[in-house]
């Protein structure tokens, strides 16, 4: 049985990546976490924190967020037809956001998060946000993140992009090969450099690892040369129709490079694919 956190602030783009992570998990037994967090954070009184006591949190808090919570459910019944192999639960949270998924992901042994991306207005570019930004450099757990304006089509078209600067365990690969084996999908790794160069000693030896290791299954290896990471990243899925994009967080220069700025909660893609984070 699969666990999959949904931390939802009952936007209409949470909803989006909930839509998502039912359809992605369609065949697949699952627990779904519906989390809401109040964060901390937000609660002032004359410009300086405190903490209210636990029936203000209950009332003001707590009480509201179960309803939301609730009509979510309903919403999601509503919506979907019912899947014998899925089974919800609802948590709402008064604590830092972080730390609040951070938690849960423990308690609950969580495979995996689905958090949505926002569109940036008048931009076709996406904005992750802070809060997804913080959970993929913060807190160790597969997250898949849904643009605004992503909608779920079988995967066929897997784009794995990395330097080969470094050795993936089996644990981090064996999810990434669940997928292409439950949806009968093709892996495309990508290696793109801002100018022609030879791979050396260590780099070939991880690639013929990527290579051993997904020797059954259709897979193919692509060397792009481009000044700029992320435009090559952006044309190379969108001319070979790319469904889901993968990489490795502990590759961070390489991630930063096709996805951060100078904040990492600016994602940089403009593309509606997408994007899972995986954690060696």
């Amino acid at each position: 049985m699969k666990n999959v956190l949904l931390p939802t602030d009952f936007s209409e783009n949470s909803w989006n990546a909930i839509k998502f992570a039912l359809d992605f998990h369609e065949n697949i037994a699952c627990n779904f976490f519906l989390l809401h967090v109040n964060r901390l954070g937000n609660v002032v009184l004359s410009d300086s924190p405190y903490l209210p006591t636990e029936d203000i949190i209950e009332s003001i808090y707590t009480k509201p967020a179960k309803a939301q919570l609730n009509a979510l459910l309903n919403r999601i019944a509503t919506c979907k037809i019912q899947n014998k192999k899925h089974t919800f639960y609802t948590i709402s949270d008064y604590n830092f956001f972080v730390e609040s998924i951070r938690e849960h992901v423990e308690e609950k042994n969580i495979d995996l998060i689905v958090m949505g991306t926002k569109g940036a207005s008048g931009l076709r570019k996406t904005i992750i946000g802070s809060n997804t930004g913080d959970i993929i450099t913060k807190v160790p757990c597969a997250t898949l993140m849904v643009p605004e304006l992503a909608t779920y089509s079988k995967i066929k078209e897997i784009a794995f992009p990395t330097d080969f600067s470094m050795q993936y365990s089996i644990n981090t690969l064996e999810p990434i090969l669940k997928i292409i084996q439950d949806n009968e999908a093709s892996l495309r790794v990508v290696h793109i450099s801002k100018k022609t160069a030879n791979l050396n000693r260590d780099q070939i030896k991880n690639k013929e690892l990527l290579e051993d290791y997904f020797h059954a299954n259709s897979h193919s290896f692509h060397f792009l040369t481009n000044k700029n990471i992320e435009v090559a990243v952006q044309e190379f899925a969108e001319s070979r129709d790319i469904d889901l994009m993968i990489m490795v967080a502990k590759n961070l220069n390489y991630f930063q490079q096709i996805l951060f700025h100078s904040k990492v909660e600016e994602i940089s893609y403009h593309i509606n694919i997408p994007f899972l984070v995986l954690h060696n």
